[in-house]
């Protein structure tokens, strides 16, 4: 009988110790609102990311790899579909979230749709003009009367790009701008242009790949810009700020994890993005100092004011917003970091 037991309890004890194994490989999640254990209930979001799966969204793949959301009480899906407005949806408060560049909420606030940014997880607005090395484009003054190719005239690349002007005293009849599409790569190796506008961790990336020399010439060394970031709107400010802050603090906990270990926040993108390879490293690499800062996640005024200034120069803001200041709060930020 004695035999017997003993046999029952080493039985016993092999599974438990193969179990313990088992769980130490899996990422740590506790139990939903482990940080906040007054939430009420699990929700389910669509998150807007504004583009395609990719390296650069780390963060927010490490938040969800880790059980940074699920600690914060919630299932997120990622949604990168061109057709989703998440400025609309999340100002009509149909989603609660939505990744914006500064330009649009400014915009967007202009025609009383009542988004709020709460988080700026670029700290360097991310555009940059991109020229062939030979082509002597060292500064913004060498665009003077040379050729650059646009995917259009909107969005972060074309409001950056007019910041970089302003910022330099050209004005854009001082350049030979024209709409190229999102072929800024093809376009300037064929010769099409003598410059393109793109993202500082995109098409630099994608031309050293191939070979190719080239000058960058970054918006955020010239003017201080607000770029992407996270949005909410007025009514979950209002009614349910813990929502908010939960989502920021899962953010936050992704973004400084990816900026402590970038080759473990890489390894888990593998997991998002499909086909990811070994080579698409630089973009990750290339997106890390446009995150840095001595507490991630703040915005400044000043840099509201410098953006509108390049909205309203350029017409594409009829007169400066009623209150700046209501079109972003740091609250959150600063609840997570107190």
């Amino acid at each position: 009988m004695k035999s017997k037991c003993f046999r029952i309890i080493i039985v016993l004890l092999t599974l438990f110790l193969w179990l313990t194994a088992c769980q130490a490989d899996q990422p740590v999640v506790d139990e939903p609102f482990a940080d906040d254990p007054s939430a009420e209930e699990v929700i389910n979001i669509r998150l807007p990311m504004g583009f395609v799966a990719d390296p650069q969204y780390a963060p927010f793949y490490v938040a969800q790899e880790r059980g940074y959301f699920a600690n914060a009480g919630f299932v997120v899906e990622f949604d990168y579909s061109f057709e989703t407005d998440g400025v609309a949806l999340v100002g009509a408060n149909e989603l609660p979230f939505a990744i914006v560049s500064g330009e649009q909420v400014l915009l967007a606030r202009a025609q009383n749709i009542p988004v709020v940014y709460i988080m700026e997880w670029f700290q360097k607005f991310p555009i940059a003009v991109v020229s062939k090395a030979e082509s002597d484009i060292f500064s913004p003054e060498d665009l003077h009367g040379r050729s650059v190719g646009l995917p259009g005239f909107f969005g972060a690349s074309y409001v950056g790009y007019l910041g970089l002007l302003a910022a330099n005293d050209l004005q854009p009849e001082d350049v030979n701008a024209s709409d190229i599409g999102f072929n800024q790569v093809e376009s300037l190796l064929a010769d099409q242009a003598e410059a393109v506008v793109g993202y500082a961790n995109n098409e630099p990336v994608q031309l050293a790949g191939q070979g190719e020399a080239v000058n960058v010439i970054l918006v955020s060394d010239y003017i201080d810009m607000v770029a992407n970031g996270i949005i909410t709107n007025e009514t979950i400010i209002a009614e349910n700020p813990k929502l908010a802050e939960r989502f920021v603090r899962a953010v936050l906990r992704g973004l400084a994890d990816t900026l402590a270990d970038p080759d473990a926040a890489f390894e888990i993108s593998k997991n998002y993005v499909e086909g990811l390879e070994d080579g698409r490293k630089p973009v990750l690499e290339a997106s890390l100092p446009m995150w840095q800062a001595e507490t991630l996640g703040l915005t400044e005024l000043a840099s509201w004011e410098n953006t509108q200034q390049v909205l309203l120069d350029a017409a594409l803001m009829d007169e400066p917003v009623a209150d700046l200041t209501a079109v972003f709060t740091n609250d959150f930020v600063l609840a997570n970091n107190e």
